[in-house]
């Protein structure tokens, strides 16, 4: 398989932290409120820098562990 069982975590934490950045922003729901223009975009930024690192991460080869 192409994602071992962490990747498959990370991208779960990472589509909550999506899911509860724009829940904060909808809760809000002002225009120049504090969370919805500073605290939510930070965590949706978070949230898909995360899935990125999960789609990226792979586990270290034990290959070269193993000839040393």
């Amino acid at each position: 398989m192409v994602f071992e069982r962490r990747n498959y975590v990370l991208l779960v934490v990472g589509l909550v932290m999506i899911i509860a950045g724009y829940v904060m922003m909808r809760m809000e729901n002002e225009m120049d409120g504090f969370i919805s223009l500073y605290i939510a975009p930070l965590i949706l930024l978070a949230g898909y820098l995360e899935i990125m690192y999960a789609i990226l991460w792979r586990p270290a080869k034990e290959e070269s562990a193993k000839e040393a």
